[in-house]
């Protein structure tokens, strides 16, 4: 436990971004989870939607110190590679 007050309030302040970081992680992982579905779904328009949105995601997440700029990089780099892969498997089948 912490010993002086600002300790006490470093502790308050970690907690609080802890939880915003943990919620704004989830979002980028669902978002990117939900286009790779609807683009295996044959959905292509919301697919396409899905996927700029989850683009978009990372983007903030990155921006804002959630993510670190280059795993943030690497993220859409992925997600691109994935979505482009669906997407064709989606139109062979």
């Amino acid at each position: 436990m912490p010993t002086t007050k600002s300790a006490a309030k470093r502790l308050r302040q970690s907690i609080k971004k802890r939880l915003h970081n943990r919620i704004a992680k989830k979002i980028v992982k669902t978002s990117s989870r939900k286009a790779l579905e609807t683009a295996a779904e044959k959905n292509f328009e919301a697919a396409e939607t899905q996927f700029r949105a989850a683009v978009a995601k990372i983007d903030k997440a990155g921006a804002r110190g959630v993510l670190h700029k280059n795993t943030a990089a690497r993220r859409k780099s992925k997600l691109a590679r994935a979505y482009k892969a669906a997407v064709e498997k989606a139109k062979k089948s």
